[in-house]
């Protein structure tokens, strides 16, 4: 099948012009969040996180070229070579995404300047360590934030993460997390090796751990909750305080215990943090030997909880 064929293939996404325009907005959006990371935070300590913007920022201090500049002439080849070896699967969103950060960033070069912390970076009166520590950590605070936005529109802003995508084709036993990390090492020692400097690749790899645990926070929600499992002989009871006391629901799971063989009642039920103490008080005082489990749970939807339309209609 051709390269056009595969093309006329993709479905094209029923949106209304409102919808439309929050998802490129929240694009916009998140690559100038991200920009902010990198013009601001990372390039002033000439940090290199990885990604084609780690490359840029090495040759802008290399050779003064511009960052957004740099970014785009090596993120639209990738665009391209990515296309034709894996298909038409990167769209619109993300052809807007590359041209938004490096327009972004193009942007605050111009009106921020190349350096705009490298006083602070190199100020005596402050020690050296702590405050690039806390540059870098709100670099990839913020570098996290804007791509995790991104990446709630279903879109990407381009970068390694294609030459992780070619690489995985061929090595598909091994995961493209794994491979998008190698990928983004490569970049970060080949920092080292420019600028002779072994705080480099730590604040590099700093910044790379805290953008991708924030981006996870952002896609998954920073509202999580508990998933409660309880095991008692007065389920009724509890279940019955459940409803009065929590206003919630939950469902009954049918097992068997190990020991014994008995047949046993589980309540599965989802419930805010706040509502954890209060759920543990009663189900004590109701059956002190009842058995709770407490898993952790990122993300709850449906009813009661956030909309699951609006979620699946936000990513």
């Amino acid at each position: 099948m051709s390269f056009w064929d595969k093309f006329k293939e993709i479905k094209k996404e029923k949106l209304s012009p409102k919808q439309i325009l929050q998802e490129y907005g929240l694009i916009v959006l998140g690559t100038f969040i991200m920009a902010i990371g990198y013009v601001v935070f990372v390039s002033p300590l000439k940090l290199a996180p990885g990604g084609v913007y780690g490359i840029a920022i090495i040759l802008h201090h290399l050779f003064n070229f511009p960052i957004g500049l740099s970014g785009i002439c090596l993120d639209l080849p990738l665009l391209l070579i990515g296309t034709l070896w894996l298909g038409p699967k990167f769209g619109l969103k993300t052809v807007v995404g590359i041209v938004s950060l490096s327009g972004s960033i193009s942007v605050l070069e111009y009106f921020y300047g190349y350096d705009p912390l490298i006083g602070l970076a190199s100020n005596p009166s402050i020690p050296d360590p702590a405050a690039n520590f806390i540059i870098a950590l709100c670099g990839g605070v913020l570098i996290g934030i804007g791509l995790g936005i991104v990446f709630k529109t279903r879109a990407t802003s381009g970068g390694t993460d294609i030459v992780a995508m070619i690489i995985g084709k061929y090595l598909k036993h091994i995961p493209i997390g794994t491979l998008m990390i190698c990928v983004d090492s490569c970049v970060v020692l080949l920092a080292l090796a420019v600028f002779k400097d072994w705080t480099i690749p730590l604040y590099s790899w700093l910044i790379i751990y805290v953008s991708g645990y924030v981006v996870d926070k952002v896609i998954a929600g920073f509202k999580s909750g508990k998933a409660v499992l309880i095991i008692s002989d007065h389920y009724d009871e509890i279940r019955d305080r459940i409803f009065s006391d929590l206003d919630r629901g939950g469902t009954f799971l049918h097992g068997e215990g190990m020991y014994n063989n008995a047949e046993k009642k589980i309540i599965f039920l989802s419930i805010s943090r706040k509502e954890l103490p209060q759920l543990i008080y009663f189900v004590h005082e109701i059956d002190p030997k009842a058995f709770l489990s407490i898993l952790e749970a990122s993300e709850t939807l449906g009813y009661g909880f956030q909309s699951l339309r609006e979620q699946a209609l936000s990513r």
